[in-house]
């Protein structure tokens, strides 16, 4: 790139050998072949002579350019003159068709010069193009939308061997970059190239050509594309986001118009009936109400807290604290808090002698809680909800097994999904938030949470966490 200015570094051979020695200059290489040919040229015809001197200026166009060929042509004319041509030594021709010769020598050492250098530029125009042409297929090879706007940027420092390149973009105050990579450009770059209406690609280096300005300019619009890219992706994902916010109001809406207004009206009923002064009620009945009003309030006690909870994992701002703790207490705290239906029975096998776990122990208990009562909704009322934990390698197993009618493998994932149940048709068992907090909670500890066939029937959920360091 750069027209020449700019040559790649010399690569030594192996060993680190030096690098072969630059051809000799055209002046001295015409006065070897001249101190060559003049003890020879009794035996040489002239025109013999003029064609070896013809191939000398050819050799010099090809390696030197033109300004030096014609410049060997009319030192070689002068030479054969001087050396070749009776009288010798001097520069007087004895003979019109020896001047005719010279003359003829001149005009085609000028001609093939001419077409040498020209050939040599179309050449060197050829090979520019294929570089320009495969480092713009590279570019370009990826889809646009996973196209960076960085890696435009680091081509361009690259290629044309500059300290940094940024792409501006002018805006009500100014210019300012939008992309920089390596040092920010000066007030005043070097190379500059519009990237389209309000952007511009600069960069602090060597000057450049026509050709290479040509290519700049074509590198900053694959800039301003990539750019674009870029924002339309980021716009796409805000929709996106925006999609599945307005699908969890949507859903929300829908289960809380049930699962909040069912206890609300048990409350309200009940204490209705308990505050009505007509109403004569005995002690059994008014613990019965009374009874009814708990349930009711822990059951919206528990949607509030998997509403927010799941509104946490949702924007990202869940408080994780990990610390070393040990399952089976955790295990113990959890079915302390979880209601077990009357007839129903939960085996736990979790030993004592475990090593601790690296998990936050309040989140700990909360994924288990749902876990389990998950596994005693879905159990029948005659087979146990069974709790089994070992350690495995540098992680620890627990396993929760019910023997219910189990989850399809096609199905196994939308049960994490918040709002989502294999029942969708009815709301009679909850908001459907247990798995989707359970797994977000393990997730963000660094743990994982997989459904597995229960051997004999049913479904198995395994979460395995990390031991503490």
């Amino acid at each position: 790139m750069g027209g020449g200015r700019r040559r790649p570094p010399a690569r030594g051979g192996g060993g680190g050998a030096a690098a072969a020695p630059p051809p000799p200059p055209p002046a001295a290489g015409l006065a070897i072949l001249t101190a060559g040919l003049v003890p020879a040229r009794a035996s040489l015809s002239l025109a013999s002579i003029v064609l070896i001197y013809l191939t000398a200026v050819v050799i010099v166009a090809a390696t030197s350019g033109l300004r030096l060929a014609l410049a060997a042509a009319v030192a070689s004319d002068g030479l054969v003159n001087f050396f070749f041509v009776p009288p010798f030594h001097t520069l007087t021709v004895e003979s019109r068709d020896l001047v005719i010769t010279l003359a003829v020598y001149v005009v085609v050492a000028t001609t093939v010069s001419v077409a040498v250098d020209l050939a040599a530029r179309q050449r060197a125009a050829a090979a520019r193009s294929g570089v320009e042409a495969a480092l713009l297929a590279r570019i370009t090879e990826a889809p646009l939308e996973e196209r960076p706007l960085n890696a435009v940027l680091e081509h361009v420092r690259d290629t044309f061997g500059t300290t940094g390149a940024a792409l501006l973009e002018l805006d009500g105050v100014g210019e300012r970059p939008v992309a920089v990579v390596g040092e920010p450009p000066s007030d005043h770059p070097t190379l500059s190239a519009s990237a389209g209406k309000h952007l511009r690609l600069v960069a602090d280096g060597p000057a450049v050509f026509a050709a290479d300005q040509r290519f700049l300019t074509l590198l900053a619009t694959a800039a301003a594309r990539a750019l674009q890219a870029e924002r339309l992706a980021a716009q796409a994902a805000r929709a996106r986001e925006l999609t599945e916010i307005d699908k969890l109001r949507a859903a929300l809406l829908a289960a809380v118009g049930h699962d909040l207004r069912t206890p609300l009206a048990g409350i309200k009923a009940c204490v209705s009936s308990l505050r009505e002064p007509d109403l004569e009620l005995s002690d059994a009945q008014q613990a019965e109400l009374l009874a009814t009003v708990d349930a009711s309030a822990d059951k919206m006690n528990d949607l509030v807290e998997n509403l927010l909870a799941l509104s946490r994992l949702q924007a990202g701002a869940l408080s994780v604290h990990p610390r070393a703790a040990a399952l089976d207490e955790i295990t113990a705290a959890a079915l302390l808090h979880t209601p077990v239906p009357p007839g129903r029975a939960v085996e736990v096998d979790v030993p004592d002698d475990l090593p601790p776990l690296w998990a936050d122990p309040g989140l700990l208990e909360r994924v288990v809680a749902n876990l389990v009562a998950n596994a005693l909704q879905a159990g029948p009322p005659d087979q146990p909800v069974r709790l089994h934990a070992r350690q495995e390698g540098n992680t620890i197993r627990l396993h929760v097994t019910d023997h219910g009618p189990g989850v399809p493998a096609d199905q196994r994932e939308r049960i994490f999904t918040p709002f989502q149940r294999l029942d969708d048709h009815t709301t009679h068992h909850g908001l459907g938030l247990g798995l989707a907090i359970a797994r977000g909670f393990t997730e963000a500890m660094n743990g994982t949470l997989t459904p597995t066939d229960t051997p004999g029937g049913g479904l198995t959920m395994t979460l395995t966490l990390p031991t503490a360091p």
